[in-house]
């Protein structure tokens, strides 16, 4: 059957190639990703998956379902499309949503076999508000049985960790003042701003290895000579749990109301992007995904064990199915993500060869679990552990 499926992939691989340089070529913001959604759901419209347009009222997220008619698991793709500023695909998302396209179109080959059902989400805006988020919230993924994705990267990596995180903003209000003629009338905000700086400094001291807390001055003031009335803080607050990083934005909001209340400021607090969780890797799951790489001729000593990589949207899927997000090598040569040379590489035709390579092993991956029960009572056994 593995050899229908690569069949199927080879088949139509020189258009997902052509949808993957469209995309790469013609970058869309998050939530902006319109060409490439209107690309995306055609092709798997073409093919015989029922499209749910604008999910949850998302104009560029959508929900593309394949239904064998026979009972079994629901296998879920997850496509992500957008760009970043400036810098264009430098995250390869033109190649990931391609990986789970083409695997999805294989996949689909055998569903006469296996039975079940076939998803692929279309998730707008990962690198800033990531639709996966809302999408959780709202239950789209508690029927899945195994959620897959593969990410473009220098090297095989095996599925790994990720932090939490909440994206909180601190604004301050004081009142204005001449800085020199009347200082004493004044309530600096940006006095309050700098002391929640120093605060959170001090406060690094007493907190485990894994916290991560980074922010900037967003407003600061108009000009030297007035006593700033309104400054703004913006910070990421990251741990590896959820549970640890609730504790510690309730540390740091106490560093700022201790700000605020030393500089007679008020305090108002917002998130101003959606809060991710960490990363739960399904590792059952993933040591299927890695038997797929070395059957089809990658070596043991080419795949590196998982490590972390930041926040993504994809924790928050992870929690609710078992999920894995490995790293795949489409470059040749040590380039990080989000640079000007990883999105040169990505946009060759090596990479896009890759993104076939990678679509096959995800699809691989996913019939091996479809036609094993028990591999899949393993899998989910696992899972209700990790919660």
């Amino acid at each position: 059957m593995k050899t229908i499926i690569a069949a199927t992939i080879d088949q139509f691989a020189e258009q997902f190639k052509h949808i993957s340089r469209f995309i790469g070529a013609n970058p869309e913001l998050g939530h902006e990703e319109f060409q490439a959604y209107a690309r995306l759901t055609a092709e798997l419209e073409s093919h015989g998956f029922a499209i749910q347009h604008a999910v949850l009222d998302i104009p560029t997220a959508f929900l593309a379902t394949y239904d064998s008619g026979k009972p079994g698991p629901v296998v879920a793709y997850l496509a992500e499309y957008d760009a970043l500023p400036d810098l264009g695909h430098a995250c390869g998302h033109h190649l990931i949503c391609m990986m789970s396209i083409a695997a999805a179109v294989g996949l689909k080959a055998a569903l006469a076999e296996t039975g079940g059902s076939i998803r692929v989400y279309g998730t707008p805006a990962e690198e800033t508000k990531g639709a996966k988020v809302p999408m959780a919230a709202a239950g789209l993924f508690r029927d899945v049985d195994i959620a897959l994705m593969a990410h473009p990267y220098y090297t095989f990596e095996k599925s790994g960790e990720s932090l939490a995180m909440d994206a909180i903003q601190y604004e301050f209000f004081g009142r204005a003042a001449h800085a020199a003629a009347q200082p004493y009338e004044g309530i600096n905000a940006l006095d309050a701003v700098i002391q929640l700086f120093n605060s959170v400094n001090a406060l690094r001291q007493q907190l485990k290895t894994d916290a991560r807390i980074h922010g900037i001055i967003k407003e600061g003031g108009q000009a030297p000579n007035i006593i700033p009335d309104y400054a703004v803080a913006q910070f990421y607050v990251r741990s590896g749990t959820r549970a640890y990083t609730n504790e510690l934005v309730r540390k740091v909001l106490a560093c700022a109301e201790g700000a605020a209340l030393q500089t007679g400021c008020t305090l108002k607090t917002s998130n101003y992007e959606y809060s991710y969780d960490e990363l739960r890797t399904n590792h059952t799951l993933s040591d299927v995904f890695t038997k797929q790489l070395l059957a089809m001729g990658v070596k043991p000593e080419e795949i590196e064990v998982g490590k972390d990589h930041g926040s993504l949207d994809l924790g928050n899927v992870s929690i609710q199915c078992p999920t894995i997000h490995p790293f795949v090598k489409v470059v040749g040569e040590r380039h990080m993500l989000h640079t000007k040379e990883f999105r040169d590489l990505a946009l060759q035709e090596p990479a896009l060869d890759a993104m076939i390579f990678t679509a096959k092993a995800l699809a691989y991956t996913a019939y091996d679990v479809l036609a094993a029960p028990a591999l899949l009572a393993a899998i989910k056994d696992e899972f209700a552990r990790l919660l």
